[in-house]
């Protein structure tokens, strides 16, 4: 992984197909043709339109900051995305979403069942290719397997109450109730888990690892914002799921809680957000409503502070400049820069 001073997004163009053939391993041909009909063939297809693959490799990248052998993380690196991989296809039939970036999701094309059942199999994955890495020393492998675990666990909460605030119709919300819900739900396996497992495989210290954690529970947060931006006002380009799907979901974002404790149209906005519709022009409308209100931009003033504390922790916590230390910088400013 030597290479000279990388913006974080090339980093990605020229290593996210790093991790392909740890990935797909699993899924390889099987001895019973129904096996292969009904898991092992579309987890392929599926896990072939991965994407842009940053949390593993994040994860190599807090390794050698550290001074370990980014090798020694690939397993353990690559089982992140494997769990990522799996929510994806449960997030997708719980929302009821039609696609997956920019193809069906996988429970359209292969129904629910099915795909909850790929899910389940990819999520067994995750703790059981740790266990087998023979890279890795017995407790080693303990402490990464807890890691995951509570991480898995933080994601599950996060889930819960972003999908029982929509179903009960809860519109009473906090911008401390949303931060709570969108650190668990994504924050923690978007970039603090992975960082902090870099650290910890490469041999860190307590206070290397926790200046890793704290760094991504913050730009992980800033990532969620800004995806929810992405969803609002994101270009065809910029994204590549349902746009504007988070308005006909009814999801609490940071955007539309700030713009239903600060609008004059917040009325008119809890109401279309309880309509569950896919009509343009009322998408349109509760887009301006957050802009109105100045939601839109509270959020991305948001994102961009996080992001600014976040790097200035990381500069504290590794005071020596390095490549890695640049690289995982660059990360920060990739994740609110996404939007154009």
């Amino acid at each position: 992984m030597r290479r000279g001073p990388m913006d974080f997004k090339t980093y990605l163009q020229e290593h996210m197909g790093r991790f392909d053939d740890l990935l797909l391993a699993p899924y390889g041909q099987s001895a019973h043709q129904g096996l292969e009909t009904y898991l092992f063939g579309p987890l392929r297809i599926y896990m072939g339109n991965g994407g842009k693959r940053f949390r593993p490799l994040i994860c190599l990248i807090a390794c050698e900051l550290v001074g370990g052998d980014p090798h020694m993380a690939e397993v353990t690196a690559a089982s992140l995305e494997s769990f990522h991989t799996a929510a994806l296809i449960h997030d997708d039939i719980a929302d009821e979403s039609e696609l997956r970036r920019g193809k069906p999701c996988l429970h359209r094309t292969e129904g629910v069942g099915a795909a909850l059942n790929m899910g389940d199999y990819v999520l067994l994955q995750v703790c059981g290719s740790i266990a087998d890495d023979p890279a890795l020393d017995d407790a080693l492998k303990v402490r990464a397997i807890h890691e995951v675990s509570e991480m898995m666990k933080r994601t599950v909460e996060g889930q819960a109450l972003d999908i029982g605030w929509a179903r009960d119709g809860v519109y009473d919300l906090s911008i401390e109730d949303y931060l709570f819900m969108a650190d668990h739900k994504t924050a923690f396996y978007s970039a603090a888990v992975p960082l902090a497992l870099g650290g910890i495989v490469g041999g860190g210290t307590e206070k290397q690892v926790s200046g890793l954690r704290t760094f991504g529970s913050e730009v992980g947060l800033a990532f969620q914002i800004q995806d929810d931006l992405l969803n609002l006002i994101g270009t065809e380009e910029a994204t590549r799921k349902d746009f504007r799907s988070d308005i006909t979901e009814g999801k609490r974002t940071l955007i539309m809680v700030h713009a239903l404790r600060h609008s004059a149209d917040a009325d008119e906005l809890k109401g279309i957000l309880e309509r569950g519709t896919d009509e343009a022009d009322l998408l349109e409308r509760a887009v301006r409503i957050a802009y109105a209100s100045g939601s839109i931009a509270y959020a991305q003033e948001y994102a961009r502070t996080l992001v600014e504390k976040g790097k200035t922790r990381l500069r504290r916590s590794f005071p020596d400049r390095s490549d890695s230390r640049e690289l995982l910088l660059s990360m920060a400013d990739f994740f609110i820069e996404r939007i154009s």
